[in-house]
């Protein structure tokens, strides 16, 4: 179990994915042509972004925004008004490209292209990676770690943040889970994800809601993940707003942007795991 700073009995994160149109890009350029449904993914930056960054500051929370290149070359704006916000930001791909099948050669080229674009819009240069799809190759963490990246949150075999192997160093890795995600209860585009079948926000809200209060019985980290262009609509963003300030009143939960429970996890100097493939 982790020590968490000041007596903390768990450690909280929420972020944002800030998408808009380029997982879908990535998987099918056609949908390019789709007028309606590049608006939907569109919400995010235009709309979606500014309602959330308006929850935060209300909460008094600094949060974690993963951020594709793409994305911020085609709305600098919103990713600006982010990190103006004293929110951190965060890699998250160039198109948000699937990466099984990557090379490390062709993986590295989509790191270094998503690293000039955030520090073009930015100035910033991220600590902090999210695999597209939370896909990561084996070959992932050394090309993070050779970049000086400090963590990785796309791992899902842990309650608690640890040190991954790289080969020739670590990455803090911050373990996630689909369970807190927003994307497979609210997110349909139809020909491309989902059912229609689409999510209400109290049901999803109180399904975190307890899913928080169990993590932090057991003393580990908890991430939520949202995207703008989903949870940045009303009265999602209402629940969510609702539900920040729950866990924001837990005087046992340590709230922080994921670089900052990073170079904490980092501090604890624990000795690295290694994660190897296994044989089929």
């Amino acid at each position: 179990m982790i020590g968490w700073p000041d007596g903390a009995q768990c450690a909280v994160a929420f972020t944002f994915d800030v998408d808009a149109e380029s997982p879908l890009l990535a998987v099918r350029p056609d949908l390019a042509d789709r007028m309606t449904t590049m608006s939907q993914q569109a919400y995010g930056p235009e709309a979606g972004v500014p309602r959330l960054l308006r929850v935060l500051e209300d909460c008094q929370v600094r949060s974690t925004f993963f951020v594709p290149g793409y994305t911020a070359r085609r709305y600098p704006g919103a990713i600006a008004a982010i990190a103006a916000g004293g929110h951190e930001i965060a890699h998250h791909g160039y198109l948000h490209e699937p990466l099984a099948g990557k090379t490390p050669e062709e993986e590295a080229v989509l790191l270094d292209q998503g690293l000039e674009a955030l520090h073009d819009v930015t100035g910033v240069t991220p600590v902090g990676y999210r695999a597209p799809f939370w896909e990561l190759n084996w070959h992932t963490p050394g090309l993070l770690a050779d970049r000086g990246f400090l963590y990785d949150s796309s791992l899902m075999n842990s309650d608690d943040p640890y040190e991954l192997a790289t080969g020739g160093g670590s990455l803090v890795e911050l373990p996630i889970t689909w369970t807190l995600d927003d994307w497979g209860q609210y997110c349909y585009v139809p020909g491309f994800s989902g059912t229609g079948m689409i999510g209400d926000p109290a049901s999803l809200s109180a399904l975190w809601r307890d899913d928080f209060e169990a993590m932090s019985a057991a003393g580990g980290l908890w991430i939520l993940t949202n995207h703008p262009f989903l949870s940045g609509r009303p009265a999602r963003a209402r629940a969510l707003q609702g539900l920040i300030h729950h866990v924001a009143q837990q005087s046992g939960a340590w709230i922080a942007p994921l670089a900052e429970i990073a170079a904490h996890v980092r501090g604890l100097g624990l000795a690295p795991r290694e994660l190897s493939r296994p044989v089929p």
